[in-house]
């Protein structure tokens, strides 16, 4: 809980408003950040192809970085009318956030040199004066697990290897603490919920200006405010819930 963390945001089913959703949630979440004075940097962005982002990644430096933001993970769903539609039609668009604690030093995960396939590549998008003068953007694949992740924000493809290796770390320690946990969750099965964090959590319903919470039923009426960065009237209530089913499940053990 009190490691830094990792933030992903990756379009889902919807299209063009999928890749601008993901957009919007980048930008919720880095003014949520800024507003309240944490440390954070954005080290990779994939651009869709006619507007918003495929794809971006934020590391987060911080006291209990990860405890902060691991709620957020899982499914957003949009509800709009869409800016991209000439009918103006009702869209409905998805796209997933992953949140990894960032375990700078871990002796636990074992990475052998031939799992792994590096690519180089120029940078794209935001990221200062050198992006695209030199191909020091990095992609690392982990080729057993199918793990990908990227890091284009350094200056220099040695840096960026530097900071996407100690992601991939987190990210397979994450894996293998999700599947211990999906195991425990199998054999306790009066534990509350499926234990699936790729479910749908929040729902954004831009005509009604409301905003659901979908693991607490829990809504809101003030979709402006949370957009703009204003997350703590749900991060707060979920937390709480979330103690108090977990007093209630030890009660019961």
């Amino acid at each position: 809980d009190d490691l830094n963390a990792v933030l992903t945001i990756n379009a889902g089913a919807g299209g063009v408003d999928a890749h601008d959703w993901a957009e919007l949630l980048l930008r919720m979440y880095t003014r949520h950040l800024s507003s309240n004075n944490i440390d954070h940097q954005i080290e990779e962005i994939s651009q869709g192809e006619e507007a918003g982002i495929k794809s971006a990644s934020i590391r987060i430096n911080g006291f209990r970085a990860y405890a902060n933001l691991e709620s957020e993970r899982g499914v957003h769903r949009l509800v709009r009318i869409s800016p991209f539609d000439s009918n103006k039609r009702r869209h409905t668009s998805f796209a997933g956030v992953d949140v990894i604690p960032l375990i700078e030093n871990n002796d636990e995960i074992s990475i052998q040199d031939d799992e792994i396939r590096i690519d180089v590549y120029r940078s794209s998008g935001a990221g200062g004066q050198h992006v695209n003068k030199t191909e020091a953007a990095v992609r690392l694949t982990h080729e057993p697990t199918g793990v990908v992740v990227e890091c284009q924000d350094g200056r220099s493809q040695h840096a960026n290897y530097d900071k996407a290796m100690k992601v991939l770390r987190s990210k397979l320690y994450e894996l293998e603490i999700k599947k211990q946990n999906e195991e425990i969750a199998g054999q306790r099965k009066s534990m509350v919920g499926s234990g699936d964090r790729s479910d749908k959590i929040r729902t954004y319903n831009y005509p009604q200006a409301r905003v659901t919470d979908h693991r607490i039923n829990h809504t809101v009426y003030n979709l402006t405010e949370i957009v703009s960065g204003d997350l703590f009237s749900f991060t707060e209530k979920l937390r709480i819930a979330e103690n108090a089913e977990k007093m209630k499940s030890g009660n019961n053990d």
